[in-house]
């Protein structure tokens, strides 16, 4: 239990990381941009900020759903991942730690997010902030991709949680906006400086994440591959 505990606290981490990486904070930017046309109606805003974090975490739970349930519902995968996912964890967190240092590049893919999407998701007035939460989480990036399908995924078919961690990493992706949008409905004048302030604890918050990961890779390769036993 607790150990799933720490799976859900790094699911829920792992998508507020993504919230603030670069490209993805410029999605949510771009979100709350659409979100603070509801200005003057505070109840408007909140309602179109959670819509939108909505649609984020519905896309990433039924990627989840998807993926984790295909490659398990394969028993010959399911018994290797099984036996050999402890083994896996140890490299795959090294090198989505070294990504996060910046010592491992991967290109951009994904569906894109462009304006006349943005501008077709204006004309479903709030509503289309769920469907922006859609577009956007489909947009996938160099860091949105390492963590979702090189960490979430992986840490999901550990935990064999097709639901809860997908969701959690969902929510993770949106709560810059629901914080600005809190700030924009009750006009504190704070929003701009919050998304400042982001944008400075995301180069100290992927530097700690990605020391962190290394260390738990070569934990997890000492231990399960090489047989180091580092607690006795």
């Amino acid at each position: 239990m607790d150990n799933f505990i720490v799976g859900a606290g790094t699911a829920l981490w792992l998508g507020i990381l993504t919230s603030i990486s670069p490209c993805p904070l410029a999605t949510n930017i771009a979100a709350i941009s659409f979100i603070g046309k509801q200005i003057g109606n505070p109840r408007r805003i909140l309602l179109s900020a959670i819509l939108y974090v909505a649609g984020r975490m519905i896309t990433y739970l039924l990627l989840g759903i998807l993926l984790v349930t295909s490659i398990l519902s394969i028993p010959e995968i399911s018994n290797f991942l099984q036996k050999y996912m402890n083994r896996l964890l140890g490299p795959i967190l090294i090198l989505v730690g070294m990504f996060l240092l910046g010592l491992i590049n991967i290109g951009s893919f994904g569906f894109g997010a462009n304006a006349k999407m943005q501008a077709r998701a204006g004309a479903y007035g709030i509503w289309g902030a769920g469907l922006l939460g859609i577009i956007f989480a489909l947009s996938f990036c160099p860091v949105s991709a390492a963590l979702f399908f090189g960490s979430l995924i992986p840490i999901s078919m550990k935990y064999d949680s097709r639901f809860l961690l997908p969701s959690l990493y969902g929510i993770g992706t949106g709560l810059p906006v629901i914080l600005v949008g809190v700030l924009i409905a009750y006009g504190t004048g704070l929003a701009g400086k919050a998304l400042d302030r982001l944008a400075e604890i995301e180069k100290w918050a992927k530097l700690l994440t990605g020391i962190i990961f290394i260390l738990a890779g070569f934990y997890y390769a000492l231990q399960y591959i090489f047989g180091v036993q580092i607690y006795r």
